[in-house]
Parts: structure tokens; sequence; C-alpha cells
């Protein structure tokens, strides 16, 4: 086994393991681990490469890097690979400021932030940070030493923030600057999240949400309202009835974890945020979808002559949009009523794309 800190010979070959998150960073590791393999072939010839992949959490939340250091090295020792890398779905923080990457050359331990590098180009930032950070584990700190396509682990820490030197075991932990790097960091669990997924998610709350559409389409009572409101009223009807299901989902399921030390503290925080955010815009999502489609079907379900009858004066296309406005609004309060069926653990499995033990974790911690 090569050591960590030290280029291996040319006859040795050297295992990088690369243990991923369920979830998103599962499915960056799947091609990064080829990536990673062909970039360090190319550019450090002198050994040859082996990137094993294992799926693996490592820890529950509420949990800081040193615990994933520890877990890490446990998973290298059982393994016997010389490094190891984890990319981690856990929002990290040190001194205020978001945790892009730690390196522990001494346990021969790297572990990447994904939420911290944002939600645009992920695939691309996380290859760059990880060959920058195997780097940094075998002592070749020399943005100079590799070339091309491949950025150093030391200038996307200029271009995120700044890099610390923790004191002791020579770790270098890898920091965002504290606004900018937050906001990149609740865009990334966001992104992680896939809250356009949600909906798909919830079966009973979409079958309600259908139902009461479809529903509400047909009912000439409905025609008369929608006709009868202005399109204030009509927003905020649609705001209040986004609302309701986003309150629902989230007070039904438990999805707003308490913590109540430090670590947990913080994470939680973060975390309450971007469910939050995740369960919105999921919520919006469908929304959308129940209104592109109540344009679209409304004209053939309820023709023009039908609900002029029913308004009682000539259609123009304003009313059928009303009309399509109020239906997705009724619609959405359906789905609302559809989530409170729902099973706890299928909302949860919903909401948290990328993380399904994250509220039991938060609690028993």
């Amino acid at each position: 086994m090569a050591q960590p800190g030290n280029f291996p010979m040319s006859t040795d070959e050297v295992a990088i393991g690369l243990i991923s998150a369920p979830g998103t960073a599962t499915e960056i590791a799947s091609t990064l681990a080829e990536d990673l393999q062909g970039e360090l072939s190319v550019h450090l010839p002198a050994a040859q490469w082996r990137v094993p992949t294992v799926v693996d959490a490592l820890v529950h939340p509420p949990a800081d890097d040193a615990a994933l250091v520890a877990a890490a090295r446990d998973r290298l020792l059982k393994e016997d690979w010389d490094l190891v890398v984890c990319l981690t779905d856990l929002p990290l923080k040190a001194h205020r400021r978001p945790v892009v990457a730690h390196a522990s050359p001494l346990h021969g331990v790297g572990v990447v932030c994904l939420p911290a590098l944002g939600a645009i180009g992920l695939r691309r930032r996380t290859r760059d940070t990880v060959v920058g950070l195997v780097r940094t584990l075998l002592g070749d700190t020399d943005d100079h030493a590799l070339s091309g396509p491949v950025a150093g682990l030391g200038r996307r820490a200029r271009e995120l923030g700044r890099s610390q030197q923790p004191e002791g075991d020579g770790s270098v932990m890898f920091t965002a600057r504290v606004l900018s790097g937050n906001l990149r960091l609740l865009f990334g669990m966001i992104r992680a999240n896939q809250p356009w997924k949600l909906a798909i998610g919830l079966s009973r709350a979409l079958t309600a949400a259908l139902a009461t559409g479809v529903f509400a389409l047909v009912t000439p009572d409905i025609w008369q309202l929608g006709d009868a409101l202005g399109w204030i009223r009509l927003s905020a009807i649609g705001v209040g009835s986004v609302a309701a299901i986003t309150v629902a989902l989230i007070a039904g399921a438990g999805l707003w974890e308490h913590a109540s030390y430090p670590v947990g503290r913080k994470q939680v925080t973060l975390f309450n945020l971007a469910t939050t955010a995740t369960v919105v815009l999921g919520v919006l999502s469908l929304y959308a979808a129940l209104l592109l489609l109540a344009v679209l079907i409304s004209p053939v379900v309820v023709p023009s002559q039908l609900l002029e009858e029913g308004i009682g004066h000539a259609v123009r296309v304003g009313d059928y949009m009303k009309l399509a406005w109020l239906t997705s609004s009724l619609a959405t309060v359906g789905g609302a009523l559809g989530a409170g069926l729902e099973n706890d653990e299928a909302v949860r499995a919903a909401a948290y794309t990328y993380r399904q033990d994250w509220g039991k974790g938060l609690r028993e911690g």
C-alpha cells in the first residue's frame, strides 16, 4: 500500500476509494470514477490508478467534517485502499463559512461537500475539486503540476473563498465566503432535493389534485365564480392554495426538524430552509403543470357556447384563462387534502431525494 502524502513508485497500483452518499452524490460518482482515473493516469502516469466506488452515507446527521473523516478512515482501512474521497451531501460549516472540501493527508482522507459547490456545473466542479483534493493528499499542491482542463484545489479555493490550515494534524480545510458561500450551499441542497420531482412522488396528492381540477372545470358555478373574480383575487387564491399544500406537507409529515446542540442547530437551520424551498418549488411545479393542463383542455371540455350560457356574455380568451387559473388553484387545494393521506415516509422520500434519513438522525441527535 502506498503511504498517503507520498507519490507511489511506477510499479505501484494506487486505489482511491470514492464513497458517495445516496442520491445525487451517487449519480455523480458513477461518472466521476472513470474521469478521475483517466485524469490521474494522464497527468500522474507514475502509478496505476484504480478508483473503486461505494455508496455509504457514513454518518447520520447532525455530524461535522471530523466525524466524516473518521468514518471514511475506518472504511479505508477496511477496504485496504491507499486514499479515500468522500462525497457528502451534509452541509458542513467552519466559523460560519461553508466547508467546500477537507483534506487530511495524515489519514489519507478527503471530503467534498457537494451542496457547497452550488447548483450549476456540479459535475465539472466536483471533478476538478476531487482531482485537486487527491493531489493535496499526495502532497502535490502546486497548481502548475497539472495542466489542461484540470484545476487545482488551490485554484478552486481562491474561486470560492479562502482556505484554512488547522493546527495539529496538517489537515487543510477549504471554505467559501460567508454570504455567497452560504447561498451557494443552500442552492446546492435544494438542487440535490430535485424539487421538480416532488409532485410525481406523491401519488395520492397528485390524484386528488387531478380529480379536483376535473370536477371544478365542468362545474357551472366555478365558471361564474372565475368570471366574477378579478386577477388580484385570483392571484391571492393561487398563492393561498400553494401555501396550503406547502403547510400540509411540512406539518403533516413532520418535515420541520429541531436539534438541541450547536452542530445540530446549524445544520437543521439550513436543512429547514432547504426543505421549505424544496416543497414550495415542488408545489409551484405542480401548480404550473395543472395550469398548463387546464389551459389546454378547458376549450375542449367546456365549449365556448356552453361557457357563454354559463357566464352570460360572449366568451373571450381571458375568460378561459380565468377559468384555468381558478381551476388550478382549487386543484392544488385538493392536492393539499390528498397530501394529508400520504404516508409520512412517502412524503419524506419525495421531499428528500438525496437524504431520506435526515429527519431520523436529527431527532435522535
